[in-house]
């Protein structure tokens, strides 16, 4: 079982990588602290099931980091 959570844990941790540098640039946290006055637009597409797949690897992540912990 320990095996498994490493290498499911690595497997996800890549994959949570991959997901972070595919997504746009510029969405940060600079309007909410008083950057640029940008326009607010909605995600569509490919960018909506990036950004959904991205909270869901994180989620993930997370979990498997307990479950490494609660295992161990």
């Amino acid at each position: 079982m320990l095996i498994f959570l490493t290498y499911f844990q690595i497997i996800v941790s890549i994959l949570l990588m991959i997901a972070i540098l595919l997504q746009r640039r510029g969405g940060g946290l600079s309007p909410v602290l008083g950057g640029s006055g940008g326009f607010y637009r909605s995600r569509r597409g490919v960018e909506r099931v990036l950004f959904t797949g991205t909270i869901v690897l994180a989620v993930l992540f997370l979990a498997g980091a307990a479950m490494n912990i609660i295992v161990r």
